[in-house]
C-alpha cells in the first residue's frame, strides 16, 4: 500500500531472554507498484546497503539505551526468537527517531523444528543436551561445543538436529557439576562423550562428528586425533596448538598456549585487543602445545575469517594444512573468508564486532565486517552439512 517510489525505513526489533533491546534498520524505496521486496530490493541505507534479504536480522545490535557490546544469541531454544518488523515513513538514520508506522508484523525465528526432541544428558560424568531428529533414524551423530564462555550453548546443535543430524551440545565447564574454570582438562570426558554417542540407538555408525568453536574447535581437533570414535571434525577459528588449559589423556598432557596480558592493546573506548597475545605456535619452545592431527585417520573442515581479530585463526589453519601435508595427509578442506571475523556461527545470527568477554568482562575485539561475515555465515553452514553427510553417512 505504498505509492510508488515511496521512501521508507525497515525496522526489526527483538529483545532476549534478559529483556534487553536489539534493532536494526534499513532504507528502501517501493517499487512501481507501491511494493517492497527484500529478496530482490536493495537497501539504499541504514545498517547495510545492497540486497540483503535476511539484513535486518544479521545486523540486530544492542538499542541506544542498552548496555553495548552484548550477543543477540537463544539461551533456549525451546522457545522461537520474536522479531517485530516495521515500516516507517521517509529514511531515518539508524538511532533516530523514526517517521510514523506505515505497517508492522512480527516474525518467529524457530531454532527447533517440530517433532525435533531435546533429552537432558546426565551420562556418567558427561553433561549436555541430546537432540534428536524426528523419526526413527539412525542419524549421522555430531557433539557440537563452543569456546572459552563456558556453559551450555545449544542453537547450533539444535539447528542441526532441525537438518537431520543427532548432535550432543557439550558443555566442558562451568556447568552443572563441571569444573567453574578451565584449568586442565581430561580427554577422557570427551571420549565418554563420544562413545556415549556412537553407542546410542539413534546414531548411525560406525563413527561420529564434532563441530567447535575457538577453543571448541581446538578440542575437535583433539578428539580426531586421539579418538578413534570420530571420524571428522569441523574447526571453526580454531589453533592448531593446545591452549590455555593443559590437556590430559592417560599419561599424555599437551601443554596449554599462554596468553601474555602485556600483550593486549586498549582502545580509546576501552576495547581489548588481544590478536597478538597468545604465545607464537611456531616458536620451537611450544612445539610440545602442537596437536599431533597427523595421527587422525578422519577429516577436518577448517572454518576461517580472515579478519578474526581474536587471534590468528588463519595462520593457524594454514599450519594445520602444512602439518598434514609434511605427512603425505590431503584430508582437509579449507574454508576461508575475507572480511569475516571470529565467531562465524549459523546463518542469519546478528554480528558482533566486539562483544563483552565472559570471562575478563570487558569488550574483547572479535573483529569482521557485518556483510562479509553474514555472508561467510550462510556459505560455511551449508558447506559444514555437506561435509558432515559425506563423512557421516
Amino acid at each position: 500500500g505504498l505509492s510508488p517510489g515511496q521512501p521508507v525505513t525497515l525496522r526489526a526489533v527483538a529483545a532476549d531472554d534478559r529483556g534487553c533491546l536489539f534493532q536494526s534498520c534499513a532504507h528502501y524505496r517501493a517499487d512501481g507498484r507501491g511494493e517492497l521486496h527484500l529478496g530482490t530490493d536493495a537497501s539504499h541505507g541504514g545498517d547495510y546497503t545492497g540486497v540483503e534479504p535476511m539484513g535486518l536480522f544479521w545486523s540486530l545490535a544492542p538499542a541506544g539505551m542498552e548496555k553495548p557490546y552484548q550477543r543477540l544469541v537463544p539461551r533456549s531454544t525451546g522457545a522461537p526468537m520474536k522479531v517485530e518488523v516495521l515500516v516507517h515513513e521517509g529514511h531515518s538514520p539508524p538511532g533516530a527517531m523514526p517517521g510514523p508506522v506505515v505497517a508492522k508484523a512480527e516474525v518467529q525465528r524457530l531454532f527447533t523444528a517440530p517433532g525435533v526432541r531435546r533429552i537432558r544428558l546426565k551420562e556418567g560424568v558427561v553433561r549436555g543436551s541430546l537432540f534428536l531428529p524426528p523419526g526413527d533414524g539412525p542419524f549421522p551423530g555430531v557433539i557440537d561445543m563452543y569456546g572459552d564462555e563456558g556453559g551450555l550453548i545449544e542453537f547450533r546443535s539444535s539447528l542441526l538436529a532441525t537438518h537431520g543430524f543427532a548432535a550432543l551440545s557439550l558443555p566442558y565447564f562451568d556447568f552443572e557439576d563441571l569444573p567453574r574454570v578451565m584449568k586442565e582438562l581430561k580427554l577422557e570426558y570427551f571420549e565418554q562423550a563420544a562413545r556415549f554417542l556412537q553407542r546410542h540407538p539413534k546414531v548411525k555408525g560406525p563413527g561420529v562428528g564434532v563441530i567447535g568453536t575457538g577453543k571448541g574447535a581446538e578440542l575437535a581437533l583433539s578428539m580426531i586425533t586421539f579418538l578413534p570414535e570420530v571420524v571428522a571434525a569441523v574447526s571453526i577459528s580454531g589453533c592448531s596448538s593446545n591452549t590455555v588449559a593443559d590437556l590430559h589423556y592417560g599419561a599424555m598432557t599437551l601443554p596449554g598456549l599462554r596468553f601474555d596480558m602485556n600483550k593486549v592493546t586498549i582502545s580509546d573506548t576501552g576495547v581489548f585487543d588481544i590478536f597478538e597475545a597468545l604465545d607464537d605456535p611456531t616458536n620451537p619452545a611450544n612445539s610440545p602445545c602442537a596437536i599431533p592431527i597427523e595421527k587422525a585417520e578422519g577429516h577436518f573442515l577448517l572454518v576461517v575469517g580472515e579478519d578474526d581479530r581474536m587471534w590468528k585463526s588463519s595462520l593457524y589453519a594454514e599450519l594445520a594444512i602444512r602439518r598434514l601435508r609434511q605427512h603425505g595427509k590431503e584430508n582437509f578442506e579449507l574454508l576461508s573468508y575475507p572480511g569475516a571475523g571470529h565467531r562465524i556461527d549459523p546463518p542469519s545470527t546478528p554480528f558482533c564486532q566486539v562483544a563483552l568477554d565472559r570471562v575478563l568482562g570487558v569488550p574483547v575485539l572479535g573483529g569482521g565486517e557485518s556483510k562479509a561475515h553474514a555472508h561467510a555465515q550462510e556459505h560455511s553452514w551449508g558447506k559444514i552439512q555437506e561435509f558432515l553427510h559425506l563423512h557421516l553417512g
